[in-house]
């Protein structure tokens, strides 16, 4: 399995009349696992990049609300980038994924569904401590 099918795009349903715009995102139903915790990330600047960490037990869905934003994903074999500019639209990260984001647009909101509460343990920080972890000797 390549890195785009473990983690594919998500499109949301997308609802809406004269009043506005509504997207409904279900635990274990849009999103492949029931959701134990919420957070997001706004007013971080283009030049900033978050993430640059894996994690070994949970898995994130990424959702920009507002503006857009890129995300660098890696399993220390193959690299993608996906432009997150929708709020319909997330992409979806396993565990022991590698993950970066940046180019923050300055109306960011940057939405996260996690699978888990969060334990500050299973984080991976260090890009050479991942590779090892996953396998993969690379001199970086």
């Amino acid at each position: 399995m390549n890195l785009k099918e473990k983690c594919p795009i998500i499109e949301f349903c997308d609802f809406g009349d004269e009043r506005g715009k509504l997207v409904v995102v279900e635990g274990a139903k849009d999103i492949p696992f029931e959701i134990r915790r919420i957070f997001y990330m706004y007013d971080s600047s283009n030049g900033i990049t978050r993430g640059q960490h894996a994690n070994r037990k949970s898995e994130f869905v990424l959702i920009n609300v507002a503006g857009r934003s890129k995300i660098r994903i890696t399993d220390g074999k193959e690299e993608i980038i996906v432009n997150l500019d929708k709020p319909m639209s997330g992409v979806y990260i396993p565990k022991m994924i590698w993950k970066e984001m940046y180019d923050f647009s300055s109306d960011s909101v940057m939405l996260v569904l996690a699978s888990t509460h969060y334990d500050a343990s299973e984080y991976i920080r260090d890009f050479n401590l991942y590779l090892s972890e996953m396998n993969i000797y690379k001199y970086v």
